[in-house]
């Protein structure tokens, strides 16, 4: 079966590279944007994380590139370095049918001198990375944006969220006034019709319906009195039993509130907030997607951008002001065909907000009375995996095969215990089921990597 949704006007490399990897049909949001895309139109489309919106920007950017041309003609914002690692190896994979086209991700949280250096030694056609980085390389002349022909915002209003404004306009006014602009946000708010004005020529509007009604999302709302909120939150968990779940705070005050309430109750849980450093962030996102820790807490701002998988379930702390959010969150479990669980609990002076999701969803929602669940002053929820941290990475040459070799070979541990391997330039992560971690840490420590003798330890 080949890619023959997608548009005929593709090259055939490019469809059959679609083909292969199993694009074979368009999702709505490609459907809506990518003959507007090919035209060299600008866009302006409301899609959600995990809606396809990647392969319709990047078949666009690479319809337009010149490989012969050795200068940056693409170039994406995201919000997070997260984001960014993702596009990048979505753009990596859809451009693999192009020999020798060059990438290069520039974001913030990773020291910018060796990015100097890759700018003069690799002559990127495609750059992907965060408006403040992206603005400190103009600043320093280290990024030439000549000759970008497209230009990407993407989840443009967390980058709003984040007060990157300003930097996005200035990256604007340095790229060449002819440019295609594509700009698209999760929600729609006046301030993205605002920038929209203001960068845009003509553009054309795109707004996919963002409804779970083809995810098996099962959404059940508790209403419970304002002052016992953290009391029903620990019934909640203690009845589903959660075996991965993001608990969405409206505030970052809240979210510590809840972490520190939940461990009095026996149960760790992970915060996520935009005031903790790189390192810390990648530590927490490392854990929680490695199902080291069941539990994730989290506002809106920090959480946007980051593609959890097989995730179980999403909980709604206090619901969220504008019912477009809510959607946004819970759209987070049931995918991929998988059923999903969204749990909200919410007090009667929230009602109104119930009633706008109602609304916006033209549908009614399933109210639970709290009391038919036990209550519980306890929950102590296990996670499936534990993370291994192995001392050498990818500075030492060591790859995910590598590790996967010294933990399988001679007898050792058998592949299906062996989840998520991270690398990163010192160290690299490896998830193990649970019940098999102390085997591979013997594994591991008798053994040797790439030939050398590494440490190895827990770290969750």
């Amino acid at each position: 079966m080949s890619a023959s949704n997608f548009p005929d006007l593709l090259s055939t490399a490019l469809r059959a590279n679609l083909d292969s990897l199993g694009y074979l049909h368009m999702t709505p949001i490609q459907q809506a944007s990518l003959p507007a895309i090919l035209k060299g139109q600008d866009l302006i489309a409301q899609a959600k994380t995990g809606s396809g919106k990647t392969v319709a920007f990047g078949i666009g950017l690479l319809t337009r590139l010149d490989p012969q041309d050795y200068q940056v003609q693409a170039l994406i914002l995201c919000p997070t370095r997260e984001l960014a690692d993702q596009v990048s190896k979505e753009i990596r994979r859809l451009a693999r049918f192009i020999p020798n086209i060059k990438l290069l991700s520039l974001c913030g949280g990773t020291p910018i001198r060796p990015q100097y250096e890759s700018l003069q030694q690799h002559s990127p056609h495609i750059v992907v990375g965060t408006p403040g980085r992206i603005q400190q390389h103009l600043d320093k002349g280290t990024l030439n944006p000549d000759r970008i022909n497209t230009l990407v915002l993407d989840e443009a209003d967390r980058m709003l969220d984040m007060g990157f404004y300003d930097d996005i306009i200035k990256i604007i006014k340095a790229t060449p006034k002819d440019r295609q602009t594509l700009l698209f946000s999760a929600t729609y708010p006046d301030e993205i019709k605002k920038m929209s004005a203001g960068i845009q020529k003509n553009p054309v509007e795109i707004k996919v319906e963002i409804t779970h009604r083809d995810n098996p999302i099962e959404q059940l709302f508790f209403e419970i009195s304002h002052a016992e909120r953290s009391k029903h939150l620990v019934t909640l968990l203690a009845h589903y039993r959660p075996e991965s779940a993001v608990i969405f705070c409206n505030t970052k005050a809240q979210c510590q509130e809840v972490a520190d309430e939940l461990e009095k109750h026996g149960q760790h849980a992970l915060v996520l907030n935009g005031d903790l450093e790189q390192k810390d962030r990648d530590r927490v996102l490392l854990l929680f997607t490695n199902k080291s820790c069941p539990l994730l807490i989290a506002t809106d701002v920090a959480a946007r951008g980051l593609d959890i998988k097989d995730l179980e379930a999403v909980i709604n702390y206090e619901i969220p002001y504008e019912p477009e959010v809510y959607i946004h969150r819970i759209g987070r479990t049931g995918r991929a065909g998988k059923e999903g669980l969204a749990l909200s609990l919410y007090s009667s002076r929230d009602a109104h907000r119930v009633n706008a999701i109602e609304d916006y969803q033209q549908h009614p929602v399933t109210f639970v009375d709290i009391a038919t669940l036990q209550p519980a002053t306890r929950v102590e929820l296990t996670a499936p995996m534990i993370t291994l941290c192995i001392d050498g990475g990818r500075k030492s040459k060591i790859r995910p095969g590598d590790i996967l070799g010294a933990l399988t070979g001679a007898a050792g541990i058998e592949g299906k215990y062996v989840g998520k391997i991270d690398i990163t330039d010192n160290h690299a992560y490896v998830a193990i089921e649970r019940g098999m971690a102390n085997q591979a840490v013997k594994q591991l420590a008798e053994g040797t990597i790439k030939g050398r003798k590494l440490r190895v330890w827990k770290v969750s």
